[in-house]
């Protein structure tokens, strides 16, 4: 929010990233928008061209801002809310849970197989097999996961070795933790990858 009546919302996509750049920044072929001020310019940049930027002027929240889901890192974001989400879904797979924006906003296809995998829980298993344990332990996944990216990623995007991204797609790639082949499959539409001995189904 800008000057008490200007809302502006940035959705990144898969590959839109925010710059600070000199007050007189010239825009590259995938800076999309430039907010040019006295002293810096903020860039959205996007050559994907899937993320948004959202604009509103007046006093009152835009409905856009409204209807954004608590953070994952919020207090609102607690283990009450993501079993009843997990009750009214029970019959999706995990993975595909994982990817609605309205309960865990900002989570995308790698970091939902990360998350699977650190909680040890097969992409494919029902929201509804879960027990109260399972529940618990993908609930702090969710928020360490999301802790650690915010965290850990660098301007570069580098991820670390111990993750399971960055051996997602090697060929003949290996889980980082028990070194098993990798298995990978369609799940709820989006590719999955996952190690079938930390992740039995």
């Amino acid at each position: 929010r800008f000057g008490g009546s200007l809302w502006l919302g940035l959705h990144l996509g898969m590959s839109g990233r925010l710059r600070v750049e000199a007050p007189d920044h010239e825009p590259g072929k995938h800076d999309l928008v430039v907010l040019h001020q006295a002293r810096q310019s903020l860039v959205f940049y996007d050559p994907r061209h899937f993320g948004r930027v959202l604009v509103h002027e007046g006093p009152d929240e835009p409905a856009w801002w409204s209807a954004l889901p608590p953070s994952l890192l919020s207090d609102d974001f607690d283990l009450a809310a993501l079993t009843a989400f997990l009750t009214r879904r029970r019959r999706a797979p995990l993975k595909a849970i994982l990817l609605m924006q309205e309960r865990f906003p900002g989570i995308g296809n790698w970091m939902a197989d990360e998350i699977l995998w650190r909680a040890r829980l097969h992409p494919s298993t029902l929201a509804g097999a879960l027990d109260d344990e399972q529940r618990a332990t993908l609930w702090r996944t969710v928020r360490r996961v999301a802790r650690l990216a915010l965290d850990t990623i660098d301007d570069e995007w580098g991820y670390p070795t111990t993750w399971l991204f960055p051996h997602r797609w090697e060929p003949g790639g290996h889980c980082p933790r028990c070194r098993a082949a990798l298995d990978r499959a369609t799940v709820g539409g989006r590719t999955t990858c996952w190690c079938p001995r930390c992740q039995p189904e």
